[in-house]
């Protein structure tokens, strides 16, 4: 009966060890496919001078702006170093946009553009959900920039229908990739989000 007992917790446990080590593959499979796709993108990201409904509504007109200009600079666009060259090329004439928007509105906030590389947390745009990370990214800076964010993908040019001839999602992304991005991994996707968290803390530490 001892010897029944113990096989029978050293087989439990060894289903158990089992299905960690398959557990622990599949998310180190998910973590890479995750890692890989900000480097396949890049962002739009506007920052509101504050929260107050009048800086929150001056956000979203810039944002329209901004979308118009985008629209065509992205026609032909088949690569992120191409999309990175061409905002890059723009950057004067959105940063005016921008704040011609700005003036328009009756504000006199400063606007600053600039392409930076930063952290996103996991979000959903529409049905794609992008894993955290650090991506590149057009941020556009209204006044303080101490006000809720609003953000899209430029590339490939989700939020940027008019954009003729430019890459898709599907153009841009692996098989696996497109898995991720369109999956239902809500569990997988905060493990992967703390992970990056927690290297973010290691490399500044």
């Amino acid at each position: 009966m001892e010897w029944e007992a113990f096989s029978m917790k050293l087989w439990e446990k060894c289903v158990l060890f089992g299905l960690f080590c398959a557990v622990l593959f599949s998310m180190l499979g998910f973590t890479a496919q995750c890692e890989s796709i900000p480097g396949e993108v890049l962002r739009l990201h506007i920052l509101a001078n504050s929260d107050s409904d009048a800086d929150q509504t001056l956000k979203l007109r810039v944002r329209d702006r901004l979308l118009e200009e985008n629209g065509s600079l992205m026609d032909g666009v088949t690569t992120r170093e191409e999309a990175i060259q061409a905002v890059q090329d723009a950057l004067p004439q959105l940063c005016e946009a921008a704040q011609d928007e700005v003036l328009a509105a009756g504000y006199s906030y400063p606007v600053q553009a600039e392409l930076v590389e930063m952290y996103f947390p996991t979000r959903q745009y529409d049905n794609v959900t992008l894993p955290a990370g650090r991506y590149q990214a057009l941020r556009v800076t209204i006044g303080e920039g101490a006000g809720h964010n609003w953000w899209c993908v430029l590339f490939p040019a989700l939020c940027l229908p008019a954009a003729q001839d430019s890459a898709s999602l599907d153009d841009v992304l692996s098989s696996g990739e497109l898995d991720v991005v369109q999956g239902d991994y809500e569990v997988k996707f905060k493990a992967v989000e703390l992970y990056e968290q927690f290297r973010g803390w290691v490399e500044n530490w």
